[in-house]
């Protein structure tokens, strides 16, 4: 059975988003024009921050409720996705792996511990997907972070396939090889990165796993969402497009709808 176009989906939704955007606009107007005046913040020098101790992460801008409501579902991506069944095991058997490369090994242990924006950031609210057909798994979280200090990860995400675009880890399973590059997104949020991350075990076996895992990181706001996309066959892209395209939307809806709303 051919996979269904996940962007047939990603329209309708987008379409319903607009409806519910128009009807919610005049209840919140005066809000967001109260909300809209935030003074700027003037970035520390170097010589001012070294040494400075780690400061929490701002109180995050969105209620619980509101970080679930953005949340996006099996619906917005369509057949074959279903709510997930738990954690796959190549998590534990591929992603936990240690490499001689202190840089590689931040981002292997990122993507591991789902951590991508550091331990600061707080998670929200977050959702797990599992696609039927081919195995794969998408993880959805909704984080809150300093907007400086997202961006900051964006960069060091877009630096990743110049300085560990291809390197040498160990698993449990043994050696492997680790490929990094860039992948498109769509013009969604206000900043964003992406990754693919192909780990393949070095085997004498033609049957030797090989992980494929691409993961995006978008900022929106004051907030952030972070999507992983991972699995020992395909790996579609165009699930990982349209949940930063669905959800980068949804959250922005969100935010302007403001807590009353919720």
């Amino acid at each position: 059975m051919p996979r269904p176009p996940v962007r047939a989906v990603v329209a309708s939704t987008l379409s319903a988003g607009a409806l519910l955007t128009a009807s919610a606009c005049s209840a919140v107007g005066l809000e967001e024009a109260a909300r809209a005046v935030r003074a700027p913040v003037s970035p520390a020098s170097p010589a001012a921050t070294a040494g400075a101790p780690t400061v929490p992460a701002a109180d995050p801008t969105l209620t619980h409720a509101q970080a679930r409501a953005a949340l996006i579902g099996e619906a917005d991506l369509g057949e074959p996705w279903v709510p997930t069944e738990g954690f796959a095991t190549w998590r534990d058997a591929m992603l936990k792996a240690t490499t001689e490369s202190e840089a590689c090994h931040r981002l292997l242990d990122s993507l591991y511990t789902e951590e991508v924006f550091g331990p600061d950031a707080r998670t929200r609210a977050s959702v797990g997907l599992d696609d039927e057909w081919d195995e794969a798994q998408l993880r959805y979280r909704i984080v809150a972070h300093r907007p400086a200090d997202v961006d900051r990860t964006l960069a060091w995400l877009g630096g990743m396939p110049g300085e560990c675009g291809s390197f040498t880890a160990t698993a449990g399973g043994g050696p492997m090889e680790v490929r990094v590059r860039e992948i498109e997104l769509p013009e969604a949020g206000d900043a964003r990165q992406g990754l693919r991350v192909v780990l393949s075990a070095v085997s004498e076996y033609e049957d030797a796993p090989t992980l494929t895992l691409d993961v995006a990181a978008v900022r929106v706001g004051d907030d952030a969402i972070v999507v992983t996309t991972g699995g020992l066959g395909e790996v579609p892209a165009d699930a990982t497009q349209a949940a930063v395209e669905v959800g980068a939307h949804r959250l922005a809806e969100v935010r302007k709808r403001g807590r009353a709303n919720i």
